[in-house]
């Protein structure tokens, strides 16, 4: 298995239904037979900006030259 629950990743491409961009970090929160992934991403305040199941392939595991950043979400659902 590639990745663990908890763990933190990163979207390698966005996903502007859901107001994701690539590069916003995300936690797994399952892990589902064949490859697929339950990701959540929260706003600072807490609030969950998207839950989706993705494919491994739409995420990779975070690294040492990774860096955190903030930018602010266009129109807030």
């Amino acid at each position: 298995m590639k990745f663990k629950n908890m763990e933190p990743v990163v979207l390698v491409h966005d996903i502007p239904e859901h107001g994701l961009q690539a590069g916003d970090l995300g936690a797994i929160v399952e892990i589902y037979p064949g490859g697929g992934v339950e990701v959540e991403f929260v706003r600072l305040s807490g609030e969950t900006q998207a839950l989706l199941t993705l494919n491994e392939r739409d995420i990779r595991k975070t690294d040492s030259r990774d860096l955190p950043a903030i930018r602010r979400l266009a129109k807030v659902s």
